[in-house]
């Protein structure tokens, strides 16, 4: 996740799931969200929003607004933090089902922090994992990338149970300002454990 070259995240596996009652999780690809797709989506556009990555995207992007608020300066004019920071989940058949990325881009110790959304409509059927797996495949793969974390709600039960299924480790608690209390979970990139 170096400032060399954007990684883009194609599709992470073949439909498995380990769910009980759900009989597959499709594949998932994340899309980068470019800023003039947030721009339109700050702006109530969610048609031109989802011509700008050549997708339909549910109304549920339009709720999200804090998140394109606070991304959008991070991602402007810098085509690195663009192609990584921020993307939208979709499956094969073109569905949207939620957004994933990054925080920022790795520190200078090599850490990153994760942030995957489902849409409401699809949750519970393990895309979460899916999402997650394809930013950790991703980090995995950079050679700026050592530690990834994750900060979670203590209420949220299905975000706890995907970062502890992924190899997450409780290391702290923080107070987040818009938030509130959240769990730390954070992971060692596999390329730095082999």
């Amino acid at each position: 996740m170096g400032r060399g070259g954007p990684l883009v995240v194609a599709a992470v596996g073949p439909p498995v799931c380990d769910h009980p009652g759900v009989t597959a999780t499709p594949a998932v690809r994340l899309v980068p969200m470019p800023a003039a797709a947030m721009a339109r989506l700050l702006a109530d556009d969610l048609g031109g929003a989802g011509a700008v990555l050549g997708v339909a995207l549910p109304e549920f992007f339009l709720r999200e607004r804090w998140l394109w608020e606070l991304r959008l300066p991070q991602v402007s004019g810098d085509p690195v933090a663009e192609a990584r920071i921020l993307r939208v989940a979709v499956l094969d058949d073109g569905e949207v089902v939620g957004h994933a990325g990054f925080h920022t881009l790795p520190d200078a110790d090599g850490l990153v922090e994760v942030g995957y959304t489902v849409v409401p409509e699809r949750r519970g059927q393990g895309l979460g994992h899916r999402l997650l797996q394809a930013l950790l495949d991703e980090a995995d793969a950079a050679d700026d990338v050592r530690t990834v974390r994750a900060s979670v709600s203590p209420d949220n039960a299905a975000s706890l149970a995907v970062v502890r299924a992924a190899g997450f480790s409780h290391v702290g608690e923080q107070l987040d300002d818009e938030d509130g209390p959240e769990l730390v979970f954070e992971r060692r990139s596999d390329r730095v454990t082999r």
